[in-house]
């Protein structure tokens, strides 16, 4: 399987530690969050991994290129930055290829990938994309959706100001062919997957509720809360994750 990782953000309300280091690799755990996204992803099965860069990438790049899994990665640089959906659009040959997952490689998520997997497969007749969710306590900042009886996402509301419930968009997908095949066909060209693609795709969206931990590594309090779950969960990510 494959996995798109989104790895090109400059990262600035983490300045100034985002001066120097891209914010992909930023440590939770005791480890870059990339390496956590790579040796989570490679258990769960993904095999493939295209990586976009933009901000330090250099950095990013010189960090794959020794990393133990860097035969299965790739990676593509933005002289621009191409927003979530063109960066799909950018690389449609890769996400093309089957079952894909999207996901910000610059957060930090703990889950049970296999469920979220099995969830996939078992989506709901008419879908073609599952949508990870979580709580969010920061409801404004977030995509908020509201499901029908299946768990399918039949309304979505983008950083509401009056936010109906709780119920978030961990912006971490799993998509169909059919996805890439809407995104493409749309004119003018779609540039970002939350404003513009899943209002497009209402009906079609399947959920998987993630129970553990989705957080938005957006500033030094969000950085230093993954830490601390990561420590009073007792959880750590010292030494190599990748055998």
């Amino acid at each position: 399987m494959n996995a798109l990782l989104l790895a090109a953000g400059k990262g600035t309300r983490l300045r100034p530690l985002t001066e120097h280091t891209p914010k992909c690799l930023v440590t939770v755990g005791g480890l870059p969050l990339m390496d956590i996204w790579l040796a989570g992803l490679w258990q769960a099965g993904f095999t493939r991994f295209l990586i976009n860069t933009h901000h330090l990438s250099k950095i990013v790049e010189a960090y794959l290129a020794r990393h133990p899994l860097h035969a299965s990665v790739e990676t593509v640089f933005e002289t621009e930055l191409l927003g979530t959906a063109g960066t799909l659009a950018a690389n449609k040959d890769f996400c093309m290829q089957g079952t894909t997952l999207i996901a910000h490689a610059d957060n930090f998520c703990m889950c049970d990938w296999s469920q979220f997997l099995h969830a996939h497969a078992h989506r709901p007749a008419g879908t073609v994309m599952s949508m990870m969710t979580f709580r969010t306590p920061t409801p404004q900042s977030c995509g908020i959706v509201q499901l029908d009886s299946r768990r399918v996402v039949e309304r979505f509301f983008e950083k509401p100001s009056l936010p109906p419930d709780n119920l978030a968009n961990a912006a971490i997908y799993l998509i169909e062919p059919a996805v890439m095949e809407l995104l493409l066909a749309s004119n003018p060209p779609m540039t970002d997957i939350s404003t513009e693609l899943i209002p497009k795709l209402l009906g079609k969206i399947n959920t998987w509720h993630n129970d553990e931990t989705v957080i938005d590594i957006g500033t030094e309090a969000s950085l230093q809360y993954a830490n601390d779950v990561c420590r009073d969960l007792a959880y750590s990510f010292s030494g190599s994750i990748v055998s």
